[in-house]
């Protein structure tokens, strides 16, 4: 396991000799460039260092493990059984290291890899649920994690690269682009219960009917209904027998008649169109600002959220009105 101290990187070595001796990474590098190079002066052009480097190194090397690497001649250098448990053990291990340090120069920097993302309930629905399949059918090889909540989220310490929010809601520390034009509210309700129960006037109506609420999933609050008049936007507390974390759940149970939602246009257009919603009220609506897509300075260069912001707003501009 590789650990830093002092400034210094050191491997620790689990061996029958001392299972606690910590040694410098660089001693090691030295003895595998011996090794494999197969002279001392090889390994020294390898590593870009003086002979005397290169003969220190090793010298310190065996005297912390109390064995002789290599047998010597004037001819030859030849690795001990000693040393041949040390580079069979330490090879493959540079070998890991030269593959993270290539992982982690070229990681980012292709259309793959894998892309965690925090996205509200509404912004999936908005937004990802129409576009996500295409994503992936043109970049195949991006894996895309998605944390469905509605908390604002710590990007950085919950390991995730992204989140979407609405315009106003975003860290000031973060790069946010808009993704959306603002999103317009919208009471509905259907037909039948509309016709049982009568129609809301007035959003001060709604205290006399069965509003079906949501309730944030982080919070545990309860989201406001809010509307526009004569002296700006003003909230009513709305009351009902139902409360659900899920807006489709209360808009399926406003389709089948049990009471009044209140969400996004876009978010029930299809209920809207196809009439098993009604909307009311239109003239109090509240025009909030559109969705944004969030996240920390050190991600603006990862390719795969770069390819995947493009992609969004690629298809957001080309669908139809």
């Amino acid at each position: 396991m590789a650990i830093k101290s002092n400034n210094c990187l050191y491997i620790n070595i689990y061996g029958v000799l001392n299972r606690t001796m910590r040694l410098p990474l660089s001693t090691l590098e030295v003895f595998n460039a011996i090794a494999r190079e197969g002279s001392m002066r090889a390994a020294a052009e390898a590593l870009g260092i003086k002979r005397s480097t290169v003969s220190h190194q090793l010298k310190t090397l065996e005297e912390q493990l109390g064995t002789v690497l290599f047998a010597r001649t004037t001819r030859s250098l030849n690795l001990t059984e000693a040393g041949r448990a040390l580079i069979r053990a330490s090879g493959p291990a540079f070998e890991q290291l030269a593959d993270g340090l290539e992982s982690a120069r070229t990681a980012g920097h292709a259309a793959r890899g894998v892309l965690k993302l925090a996205i509200p309930e509404f912004a999936y629905q908005l937004l990802l649920c129409h576009h996500l399949v295409s994503f992936h059918e043109h970049y195949p090889e991006i894996e895309v994690e998605l944390s469905l909540t509605d908390a604002l989220s710590n990007i950085l310490q919950e390991g995730l690269h992204a989140g979407f929010r609405l315009g106003g809601l975003i860290a000031e520390d973060m790069i946010a682009i808009n993704l959306t034009d603002n999103l317009n509210t919208v009471v509905v309700a259907s037909q039948s219960y509309l016709e049982k129960n009568g129609r809301p006037e007035s959003p001060m109506d709604l205290l006399a009917h069965n509003c079906l609420r949501y309730r944030y999933q982080s919070s545990g609050q309860l989201a406001p209904w809010t509307f526009t008049g004569q002296d700006g936007v003003y909230p009513v507390q709305a009351h009902g027998s139902i409360i659900a974390n899920s807006v489709p759940v209360t808009l399926d149970m406003a389709a089948k008649g049990l009471g009044i939602a209140y969400a996004f246009t876009e978010y029930c257009a299809e209920a809207l169109e196809s009439g098993r919603l009604e909307e009311i009220l239109s003239e109090y609506r509240v025009s909030m600002p559109g969705i944004n897509i969030y996240f920390p300075r050190e991600y603006r260069d990862y390719m795969p959220l770069r390819l995947f912001i493009s992609h969004i707003k690629r298809n957001i501009r080309d669908m139809p009105e």
